[in-house]
């Protein structure tokens, strides 16, 4: 299907077919906000870039020992385009794939995947819990706690900073950003 872009509609109806855990769901679309953020930031396509945040963990449920690998095969029975395809893949990069992260919009999604939940887990812990008046300072502080979020793996986070060539701190902020966006969506409006 030459010239065929799926439409978040799509990628959420295709999410929700592969995914029932709501964590999972709550994830991509925390991913889903964050690209839309960064897309316009960036001047690049928000569509695209949110359609590829939410199916980037397509497998992780049903194949987490082939993931970015089984979401390959599942894209292209879709007729999914091969850049979201290889987007998705780049996420996994060094973890489950050698596909090295190279477009600007590969480079956001590698950088920002571990991040989300590291915010997440911030705002969790928060007695207001929310991200409305999260800080990229309030991140970094639990970012320095090795034992806070020991699933979150900073290395590929500072990587992907570097990749881009942002500084951390706004890396984070822009994360935080495209997460408010989302807020209520991911239950995390608390009582800000």
């Amino acid at each position: 299907m030459e010239g065929y872009k799926p439409k978040r509609e799509e990628a959420l109806e295709l999410l929700k077919k592969h995914n029932k855990n709501d964590a999972l769901i709550k994830h991509a679309l925390a991913v889903e906000a964050v690209m839309g953020h960064f897309a316009e930031k960036f001047g690049e396509e928000p569509e695209k870039w949110r359609a590829i945040g939410l199916i980037h963990d397509l497998d992780y449920e049903k194949y987490p020992d082939q993931h970015c690998l089984k979401t390959r095969e599942m894209l292209e029975e879709e007729g999914w385009p091969e850049d979201y395809i290889r987007a998705v893949q780049s996420h996994g990069w060094k973890i489950c794939t050698d596909v090295e992260p190279v477009e600007k919009m590969e480079k956001v999604l590698y950088t920002i995947d571990e991040l989300t939940g590291l915010i997440v887990a911030t705002v969790l812990m928060r007695p207001n819990r929310s991200i409305m008046d999260l800080t990229a300072k309030s991140v970094k502080k639990k970012w320095k706690q090795k034992g806070f979020a020991a699933g979150v793996d900073r290395a590929i986070i500072a990587e992907g900073a570097e990749l881009l060539g942002m500084e951390i701190t706004e890396v984070i902020d822009d994360t935080i950003q495209g997460m408010q966006s989302a807020a209520e969506e991911l239950g995390l409006k608390g009582d800000a």
